[in-house]
């Protein structure tokens, strides 16, 4: 009998990847807005209403749910569903464990690689560092304690977080949006270009999900970013590079970013390192460890 995992986020692009590697070894659900196929169950977070029938025999869950962060203007209405997107569901799910009187085998959230803060800075970030103290941060570390709250409650045995970095994936994402103009030869870094960028590709990320499932002594919160660090500026040449595409606009200054974005530019004109040191200790293994490789296995 195969165990089941509820997936949530079933949009996203991480969750339907990660379900077609799940799906030999497991029975895979998703928790989604509009049930459109028989493995599909609905749930509402703003209602606070849920198809229970999602969690009957459940041993996992992957909680995958979360606004985009970088999709719109960060106005007060939108800070709040960037939270409530990520806590309240977490929430829904807890108490409907708990009226079930369910125990999970693990759960398993995503988390952000922007538990640190955005700012650019000398250090390289591990999991025994603190969290930073601007909005982005703010946002993971409610996630994240959200998360444990099932452990806390002994609702799952284990809680693992993955502190996730910018996913590239020629789908969707950070990597899609910055193809089409370079592919046009007006594509440029932005600000000073120096900013770090944490990265992971498409493939390593499902893995380490995949991973933290199969391996019971995985407990905690672990950065999911690729060995290799890499900054704006060479992030943009390297994409250029193997599109086989020159580059020579400007940057793109940091006050027309902030004009656009507001507070959001932030999260684009800064950014710091992460180590995965944990996560290899732990016994995982990159794919894509090296940026031009993964570039290359996307883009060609």
């Amino acid at each position: 009998m195969k165990d089941i995992i509820l997936i949530t986020g079933a949009g996203g692009l991480i969750a339907r990847e990660l379900a077609k590697r799940l799906e030999k070894d497991y029975t895979v659900r998703f928790l989604t807005r509009k049930k459109r196929r028989s493995d599909e169950f609905e749930w509402n977070i703003r209602e606070k209403t849920i198809d229970e029938s999602a969690f009957d025999g459940v041993s996992h869950i992957i909680h995958l749910a979360g606004a985009n962060i970088s999709e719109k203007r960060w106005t007060d209405e939108r800070k709040k569903e960037l939270i409530s997107s990520r806590v309240d569901s977490a929430d829904l799910i807890l108490k409907t464990l708990q009226k079930k009187n369910i125990k999970l085998k693990s759960f398993i959230s995503a988390s952000g690689i922007n538990y640190y803060g955005t700012k650019t800075a000398d250090q390289i970030f591990t999991e025994s560092d603190g969290p930073g103290n601007d909005f982005l941060s703010e946002v993971v570390v409610l996630w994240e304690r959200a998360a444990d709250q099932f452990k806390e409650q002994n609702l799952a045995e284990r809680v693992v977080k993955i502190r996730t970095a910018v996913v590239l994936s020629e789908k969707d994402g950070a990597l899609k949006k910055m193809l089409p103009p370079i592919k046009m030869g007006i594509g440029s870094a932005l600000g000073n270009g120096k900013q770090y960028m944490p990265w992971i590709h498409i493939d390593d990320i499902c893995s380490i999900y995949e991973f933290a499932l199969t391996n019971p002594d995985m407990d905690g919160a672990y950065n999911a970013v690729s060995p290799q660090h890499t900054s704006n500026e060479n992030l943009t040449k390297k994409i250029a590079e193997v599109i086989k595409k020159p580059l020579f606009m400007p940057n793109v200054p940091g006050f027309v970013l902030k004009l656009i974005f507001g507070e959001l530019a932030d999260a684009l004109l800064e950014g710091s390192r992460a180590s995965s040191e944990k996560i290899q200790k732990a016994g995982f293994r990159f794919e894509f460890p090296d940026l031009k490789n993964a570039l290359e296995n996307l883009l060609k």
